[in-house]
């Protein structure tokens, strides 16, 4: 079998991997040059796969900026950037211009699945009519399906070869198709009716963790003003064994999913005269986490008479979660632009993001950053930081994520 893969980031490239390492010939097709350079070369420029497991499989991979050889595959699995506009409403430029790119090189037979989290009814509505334009027709002269990704960057406990895969196709014999497909790298799959099934599906994971961090440190800002500790409440009600699953506070969410996923919906909601205020007020929360962490810092300082403008201020991991070098949407931007806008001037630590361009700011090790800093700020916790060690002498610290539970230098 011959596999095309559309998008080569976090979802595309493991996807590509893992088709070769199963003996299939890809196609792997990014309109970036950076990434189709590095991966002819056999460079991975993610975490989750070593270039030593790239270079294994170079030989089944043929890498390309241009959609003309996925004429010749049986299959094309769609993993493109569905982000936000600025008024945080769905841009799906970047599908509508894959499909478009996709339907001149369609041909009868073909199977096509959509993995880029969006809202129910995008495959069917928008896709399959796009695709349409090349004159052949979804469900009858091409297979159509849906199937949500479930990548965790930097996760090595479930990867795509062991988390269960939803699938939806726009017809019985699509679903099949799309079955057929990802039984050759995933073991488990789970059939649904429908790609608005699938489509849901992974809008409703997300939310759900969108909805529950953002009422944890609602009750962590709570805890700040009645002086009680929200770790201890946190450890305390992880004990119960049935009934409750364990959120903790931080500084707000980043990735590529739960900063966005949740707005898909609420933007959908409206086109059925429904509000959603759960969603909504999760997301106003979530987006809130930033401006009350550097709002926290500001407190620290001013407890001990210095204001922000002209303080040294480090800041310990800009990505968006330990172990990884991902900072889209990472809190730490925000954190970040705020304290500079207010006169702070910021340097970061972190060992996977060499560098912020937009603030042109390069990485520091973290004992030179916290080196006569006026304020440390723990972001990000990545592992093999002894924090309680690197900052027995930093006047003043802001721990966002209970790093030093049992040392409260600073709340």
């Amino acid at each position: 079998m011959t596999v095309g893969v559309v998008g080569l980031g976090y979802v595309g490239l493991p996807l590509v991997v893992e088709f070769a390492e199963a003996d299939h010939d890809v196609v792997a097709v990014d309109v970036s040059d950076f990434r189709v350079g590095a991966l002819t070369r056999g460079e991975s420029y993610i975490e989750d796969i070593p270039s030593e497991r790239l270079q294994a499989v170079l030989g089944k991979i043929t890498a390309s900026p241009s959609y003309e050889p996925l004429a010749d595959v049986d299959a094309v699995v769609i993993c493109v950037p569905t982000p936000l506009t600025s008024n945080r409403e769905p841009d799906l430029g970047p599908l509508e211009s894959s499909a478009t790119a996709l339907a001149r090189v369609l041909r009868r037979d073909q199977l096509i699945i959509l993995e880029s989290t969006t809202f129910p009814g995008t495959t069917r509505d928008l896709l399959a009519p796009i695709l349409a334009t090349s004159g052949l027709i979804a469900g009858s002269d091409f297979a159509l399906a849906f199937s949500p990704e479930r990548v965790d960057p930097g996760r090595t406990d479930y990867t795509l070869r062991n988390t269960p895969k939803v699938v939806g196709g726009l017809t019985e014999r699509c679903g099949d198709r799309a079955v057929e497909l990802y039984g050759e790298v995933c073991d488990h799959i789970v059939r649904v009716s429908t790609p608005e099934v699938a489509e849901l599906t992974k809008l409703h994971e997300n939310i759900f963790r969108s909805v529950n961090i953002a009422m944890v440190n609602e009750m962590a800002m709570l805890c700040e003003r009645m002086g009680i500790d929200i770790w201890e409440v946190v450890d305390a009600a992880s004990t119960k064994p049935y009934g409750f699953m364990r959120f903790e506070p931080g500084p707000g969410m980043g990735g590529h999913c739960l900063p966005v996923d949740p707005f898909y919906l609420s933007w959908q909601a409206r086109k059925f005269d429904m509000t959603t205020r759960f969603i909504e007020l999760a997301g106003e929360m979530n987006q809130h986490a930033p401006y009350h962490s550097s709002d926290r810092v500001v407190k620290a300082l001013n407890d001990v008479g210095k204001p922000v403008k002209g303080s040294k201020i480090a800041i310990l991991g800009v990505s968006y979660k330990a172990g990884v070098g991902d900072i889209r949407e990472s809190p730490a931007l925000k954190i970040i632009e705020l304290l500079r806008g207010m006169g702070g001037e910021i340097v970061y630590a972190d060992e996977y993001v060499p560098e912020l361009k937009a603030f042109g700011l390069n990485a520091h090790s973290a004992s030179d950053a916290v080196a006569g800093c006026d304020v440390a700020v723990i972001v990000t916790v990545h592992p093999g930081i002894d924090h309680q060690a690197l900052l027995a002498d930093t006047p003043v610290v802001v721990d966002l994520r209970g790093a030093l539970r049992q040392v409260r230098i600073a709340r």
